[in-house]
């Protein structure tokens, strides 16, 4: 009994990846962000996070 051999389909030709080039990180200051506020609401995917800046001068996102 022979065992069938596998013939090359033409039509299908291997493909190399795409290289994408890494995008640069935006980045946002938190004076421009804020605009002299205390706190902001930031609408992700239907939801709705404050960010705020504590009394310590730290960033506290909550949802």
């Amino acid at each position: 009994m022979q065992t069938p051999t596998m013939q090359a389909n033409p039509a299908i030709v291997p493909t190399q990846p795409v290289q994408r080039q890494p995008q640069p990180v935006q980045r946002f200051t938190t004076s421009g962000l804020m605009q002299d506020r205390r706190e902001v609401e930031i609408e992700h995917a239907g939801r709705i996070y404050r960010l705020r800046i504590t009394q310590l001068n730290k960033l506290i996102l909550t949802a």
